[in-house]
């Protein structure tokens, strides 16, 4: 294998990939354990000339695959925090006073401050699609080729999300049934 024998290679990565994915699993790599582990095999075909001679294979691959697992939990906070300070500064842009009626444009301006709230909740998918069908007023069809999603994607999960908006929006004193904010935005508003 350290000559470079790549059959030798993919003997070792068949022998240990389950016990590797099952590692990543286990300790939170979740639906990218596969991607972890193909990571971890990478860099262990990289690094073979600092692999120890006579030692066991398993143990120092697994070690790697540790690594990358908290790689990706590492990644994965610092996407977060991106993305909550993306929304700290998106936030007053839609939730911008409008002119006109004082008391209009506070109750337009708290219903906006909440739709913001409610979109941060949103998982990444989700709020990609109503930002690009509502905010950007962008059609089905734009949509589905902005976000590179069949049609029928962007219709279900657009209609998943807009639920997902009305069940945590608060209701509107007018409307008796709840979630204005998300009317307002299947509306356009």
């Amino acid at each position: 294998m350290r000559a470079g024998d790549r059959d030798a290679y993919a003997e070792l990565v068949n022998r240990h990939a389950p016990v590797a994915v099952r590692t990543a699993s286990l300790l939170g790599a979740g639906p990218d354990a596969e991607d972890v582990v193909q990571e971890a095999f990478v860099k262990a075909y990289a690094a073979l000339g600092r692999f120890r001679e006579g030692a066991p294979f398993r143990p120092w691959l697994l070690q790697i695959v540790v690594r990358e697992t908290r790689n990706l939990h590492r990644a994965a906070g610092r996407r977060a925090a991106r993305e909550r300070s993306a929304w700290e500064r998106t936030g007053p842009l839609l939730a911008g006073a409008e002119a006109g009626d004082p008391a209009a444009a506070a109750l337009s301006a708290e219903r906006r401050a909440d739709l913001v709230r409610a979109l941060a909740g949103l998982s990444e998918a989700h709020r990609a699609v109503v930002t690009c069908r509502y905010l950007l007023d962008l059609d089905e069809s734009e949509t589905a080729t902005v976000l590179g999603w069949p049609r029928g994607t962007v219709k279900s999960r657009l209609h998943r999300a807009l639920r997902r908006l009305a069940a945590v929006l608060p209701s509107s004193p007018t409307d008796g049934e709840g979630a204005a904010g998300a009317q307002e935005v299947t509306h356009g508003r």
